[in-house]
């Protein structure tokens, strides 16, 4: 009896002193190594390792093309013209969507494939590193679009590429002055003697600009913090599953989480089409025009 409980506290001793490795879910993406002084993330392997993917998907499509579509070829046409009809659904513009469509696809493809190389059962690729609290593991595969400096890099460029069709569209003036109405103001002092009321709207108006304005900055934000925290939830919720049940109880949350990483692309890319839509319109004129039919039906 003296000899087990010996035993048993020489194999406790020897558990307690076997350095335990942790992986836990963090915020932000995890160094796996350094390029000089560059610091190569698991999330941006695996953004890297999408582009990858996407670059040779296209060069086989581009090397299979033929006059009379016929096996992948066929595949993929009907699936972007069913894309294109749908991007003509957003924009109501087969010639804005002829322009956006490249964009749009592009970005639904990028999140997509980064959302679902971050499912890939592969969670046992990794490399171990010391660190303040002991032993950790690192992943070599961490989804993109978890790490907010992705989304948030998505989210400024579907912005700033919005505002710059709006520009090439309508001019660098009329899309100044969506924002920084000053036309709104001189109207004050050409319109006045008619149109009293001029001071009041006038005012009200170039506020109106500056509040859309701000909103470029909430779209910056809505955009990456949306796709951030579904994704990142969905690699959380993943996790805590595998805990509790290793083997079949993460299965049906992993098929979920597919469908998710679909949506989540979808939302994104319909959400840039609806931004380089309402960037190519011209507000003014869909003011005027109704002024004059108010003015007519009177």
């Amino acid at each position: 009896m003296d000899q087990n409980n010996t035993e048993n506290q020489i194999d406790a001793i020897q558990y307690q002193a076997e350095p335990q490795v942790k992986h836990e879910t963090t915020l932000y993406a995890e160094k796996v190594t350094d390029v000089g002084s560059f610091h190569v993330t698991n999330a941006l392997l695996t953004s890297t390792g999408a582009v990858i993917v996407i670059a040779f998907i296209a060069v086989v499509i581009r090397l299979k093309l033929r006059e009379v579509p016929r096996g992948i070829q066929n595949f993929f046409e009907v699936l972007v013209e069913g894309a294109l009809q749908l991007c003509d659904q957003v924009t109501n513009s087969r010639k804005i969507s002829a322009k956006v469509f490249p964009l749009a696809i592009s970005v639904f493809l990028f999140i997509l494939v980064n959302n679902w190389l971050g499912l890939l059962p592969v969670g046992g690729f990794g490399i171990i590193e010391t660190g303040e609290h002991g032993l950790s593991f690192i992943p070599f595969l961490r989804s993109g679009t978890a790490d907010i400096n992705t989304t948030i890099a998505l989210a400024i460029m579907a912005v700033v590429s919005a505002n710059l069709f709006g520009i090439f569209s309508l001019g660098i003036w009329k899309t100044f002055n969506k924002y920084v109405n000053l036309k709104a103001l001189l109207s004050i002092f050409t319109k006045v003697s008619k149109e009293p009321t001029v001071l009041v709207v006038a005012p009200v108006t170039f506020f109106v600009g500056l509040l859309e304005l701000i909103g470029e900055f909430a779209k910056i934000a809505s955009l990456s913090f949306r796709l951030f925290g579904n994704v990142f939830a969905g690699e959380v919720l993943l996790m805590a599953m595998s805990k509790i049940l290793p083997f079949l109880l993460p299965i049906p949350f992993l098929f979920l989480e597919i469908f998710v990483g679909l949506i989540q692309a979808l939302i994104f890319s319909i959400l840039v089409l609806v931004y380089f839509t309402i960037a190519a319109q011209d507000h003014d004129e869909h003011s005027e025009e109704g002024t004059e039919h108010h003015t007519a039906h009177v």
